[in-house]
């Protein structure tokens, strides 16, 4: 069993930046890709970034050249440093992990990003 807790969220301007954690817990030994998602009100919820076990990364063409998805050499944490924030940056943003046999994924509770002036 995997936990996700995610944090750093909250209101930012247009223009400001932010950067999510998200810290797993339980055997993180089985994890291998793990993934944000963010869902808009009245929207399906959408990839984001990605990270393999290795640290190949993968991004939304929305998102591209603003935010970065890394993780720390423990493998314990995911972050996500969002830059250049816009309105339609505005979602629940969820962790997601994978396990390396793809047998099992794990999603977190999700924190509120608000980009507004």
């Amino acid at each position: 069993q995997v936990q996700l807790v995610e944090s750093g969220g909250g209101l930012v301007q247009p223009g400001g930046s932010l950067r999510l954690s998200c810290a797993a817990s339980g055997s993180i030994f089985s994890i291998g890709i793990m993934t944000w998602y963010r869902q808009a009100p009245e929207k399906q919820r959408e990839l984001v970034a990605t990270i393999t076990h290795g640290g190949s990364t993968n991004y939304a063409d929305s998102v591209k050249g603003r935010f970065a998805i890394s993780r720390d050499n423990a493998k314990t944490t995911v972050y996500l440093q969002m830059n250049s924030l816009k309105p339609e940056d505005t979602a629940v943003y969820y962790c997601h992990a994978l396990e390396r046999d793809y047998s099992r994924d794990y999603w977190g509770q999700g924190t509120q990003v608000t980009v507004s002036s």
